[in-house]
C-alpha cells in the first residue's frame, strides 16, 4: 500500500504554504466539476444523502482498522453498514460473519 506522507509529518509543516493564484483556479475548476456530476446523480434519482453516508461510514470503518493494523474487505463493510442503516443491498456482496 502507498504511503501517503500527512503535512503534520514533514519537518517544516509549521510553516507550509500554498499559492492562491495556482490552486483557486484547480478548486474552481473542480468544483464545476462536481456540480454538474451532482446534477447529473439528481436527474436519474441517486439519493446523495444516503450513498453519502453510506461512504462515509464505510472509509471511517476502513481506514480505523489500517491504523490498528487490520485490513478489511471494502465490499463486506459495505455491505454490512448498508444493512445496519437499513439499506437494500442486494446488489452488494454478503459478509462473511
Amino acid at each position: 500500500m502507498k504511503h501517503i506522507t500527512y503535512i503534520h509529518e514533514n519537518k517544516d509543516w509549521t510553516e507550509w504554504q500554498w499559492s492562491d493564484k495556482k490552486l483557486l483556479p484547480l478548486v474552481s475548476r473542480v468544483r464545476i466539476l462536481q456540480g454538474h456530476l451532482l446534477g447529473k446523480l439528481l436527474t436519474i434519482g441517486f439519493d446523495l444523502n444516503v450513498e453519502a453516508q453510506l461512504d462515509a461510514v464505510t472509509l471511517e470503518i476502513i481506514k480505523t482498522s489500517e491504523i490498528e493494523g487490520e485490513t478489511l474487505n471494502n465490499e463486506q463493510v459495505r455491505s454490512s453498514v448498508a444493512r445496519h442503516l437499513g439499506l437494500d443491498n442486494a446488489s452488494m456482496p454478503t459478509t462473511t460473519r
